[in-house]
């Protein structure tokens, strides 16, 4: 019976020795396997200019923002960039979508898919081409100071607007501007709130780009009492991709063609913006 036992013990030992070495092999296996795809993924970019073909529609981020995107009396969007985008969607073959977006938050809408890209009179700074991939520069614009026009002349320079509050677009190249000149200022939610701020009475005076202040302020506009003085800096406008988007290339080649058979001059005229345009 003893010897017996011993036998029966050695086969149950030696077959979980064997069942622990298969196990190991198993998972050492399936480890390989793990290790191989964590190394290794699939690096194919997708492509964006596909992705925005395949659902029918070029979705746009942009702001109330006149001559560049701003609402007509039955309430399209039109302007500079909207009608350019119109045409852009139309030349790859989709419809396009215009949805107004926060501007402080537009890099987290595009990365986010919210929008496929960014075209609304977008100044070219550094934080905007580290986050995007933009195509060529369209249009020339500065930041300019508005106020009341009464006064207007004490106004003048840079040196004159320390004692001013202003108000600006959050996340703007005129919030940048305020803040690099160390002034007393309040972000709100688009440009044409700044202007109201300041029509208002709320704030001294606010900081917008130069193309919308000749469409929006003085005789003949809706703001016939204010006027812009003093220009800031001196920018490009670009439209915004997502980085690696190939879009970029067809917004290229879309934008010189524009250039080459008028249209972008045509449409530049009907909004005011033909001085800016970029040729």
């Amino acid at each position: 019976m003893k010897k017996t036992t011993r036998i029966l013990a050695l086969a149950l030992a030696l077959a979980l020795c064997f069942a622990l070495a298969a196990c190991s092999k198993t998972n050492d296996s399936g480890s390989g396997s793990d290790a191989a795809e964590t190394a290794a993924p699939d690096t194919a970019v997708e492509s964006d200019l596909a992705y925005v073909q395949d659902k029918g529609t070029l979705v746009v981020g942009i702001t109330d923002f006149e001559p560049m995107d701003y609402k007509d009396e039955s309430g399209e969007w039109v302007g500079f960039d909207a009608d350019m985008a119109r045409a852009f969607a139309e030349s790859i073959g989709v419809d396009v979508e215009f949805v107004e977006i926060d501007w402080d938050n537009k890099i987290m809408e595009l990365n986010g898919k919210s929008v496929d890209c960014i075209w609304n009179g977008m100044t070219l700074t550094d934080e905007v081409k580290s986050a995007m991939d933009c195509g060529d520069a369209y249009c020339n614009n500065a930041q300019v100071v508005v106020v009341k026009a009464d006064v207007a002349d004490q106004y003048q320079d840079t040196d004159s607007l320390a004692e001013l509050s202003f108000a600006v677009e959050a996340g703007s190249a005129g919030e940048a501007a305020a803040e690099e000149l160390g002034l007393t200022y309040t972000p709100v939610q688009t440009q044409a709130a700044a202007l109201m701020e300041v029509a208002a009475g709320n704030s001294d005076a606010c900081i917008i780009d130069s193309l919308m202040a000749a469409a929006m302020v003085g005789e003949g506009t809706s703001y016939a009492n204010l006027t812009y003085t003093v220009s800031l800096t001196e920018e490009l406008y670009g439209v915004g991709f997502r980085q690696g988007s190939d879009l970029v290339a067809a917004f290229n080649t879309f934008f010189a063609a524009a250039v080459a058979d008028g249209t972008a001059e045509t449409i530049a005229e009907t909004y005011g913006v033909q001085a800016a345009l970029i040729k």
